[in-house]
């Protein structure tokens, strides 16, 4: 069973849910989980919290202790927010590389699903006719304390965007494109290192090449320890085939830890 994630205390999150009800065909099936309905439609289910998702560490567990079922994956339909209030569309996994400012573990990232996010990532890139950014973000926030593959899609950043109709509609129907063909997409997958919280070089090479992106380190989080690069190639879900390090936004250290680590796990390194 596929899970779509939302909270009562996100607008943007019920933006989201209200477009899928809408428009996909989703019924309630008399289930209730954290005492909210549940929605079914086909091998997916919307479930609802009263609480902010990033903080839900064993929402997994806690799927199965209500529902009975362990979710294949979780896409966490969500806000952004920034001081900045940039309207845009985002998808990326969740974990710390460093201290659990906002959920989660120290150091302990989730499971990241590579495919998923590319597919996220190409799809509001097409339907987007908002002329607002789609990107990658760089792995952070919680939870990260999931044993099944997941990922945040969000609209952001600010409430004047989390409510846009139209907003809510892309990631809608981004959400069930993705969930209907991720399983069967095949992308070489690279670790990324390097750059700013929005991944530009990242995104850049997403949507304009076959490459996906697992966990992204961004530069604010350098130095890295070896031990979180190696945990974030295992917190893939699938291979990861290639270590790629925007090399102007690496610190010099996390240059030289990430290519002799590419050498010594005999994967790909790539530098741009």
């Amino acid at each position: 069973m596929k899970v779509i994630m939302t909270t009562k205390v996100d607008l943007a999150s019920m933006n989201i849910k209200e477009k899928l009800i809408e428009g996909f065909g989703f019924r309630e099936i008399g289930e209730t989980f954290d005492g909210n309905p549940v929605y079914s439609r086909g091998d997916m289910r919307i479930l609802t919290t009263n609480r902010e998702m990033i903080y839900y560490d064993g929402l997994d567990r806690a799927i199965e202790e209500q529902l009975g079922f362990v979710p294949e994956i979780i896409a966490f339909a969500s806000r952004h927010s920034s001081k900045q209030k940039l309207p845009a569309l985002t998808v990326h996994v969740t974990g710390n590389w460093g201290k659990a400012m906002y959920g989660g573990s120290d150091e302990h990232l989730a499971v990241a699903e590579p495919r998923a996010m590319k597919l996220a990532l190409l799809k509001m890139n097409e339907l987007n006719d908002l002329g607002w950014t789609v990107c990658y973000e760089a792995t952070h926030h919680g939870p990260s304390e999931l044993n099944v593959p997941s990922f945040f899609i969000e609209i952001g950043s600010s409430e004047e965007e989390w409510v846009v109709d139209r907003a809510g509609e892309i990631i809608s129907e981004t959400i069930i494109h993705v969930l209907n063909n991720y399983e069967k997409a095949d992308f070489p997958v690279a670790l990324g290192i390097g750059g700013g919280h929005y991944a530009p070089k990242q995104t850049k090479r997403a949507l304009e090449t076959d490459l996906a992106f697992t966990h992204i380190a961004p530069k604010y989080a350098h130095p890295l320890k070896k031990e979180l690069l190696l945990q974030a190639i295992e917190r893939t879900n699938g291979k990861v085939d290639i270590i790629y390090v925007d090399w102007k936004g690496s610190k010099g250290e996390t240059r030289q830890l990430a290519r002799e680590l590419a050498e010594e796990l005999r994967l790909e390194f790539r530098r741009d």
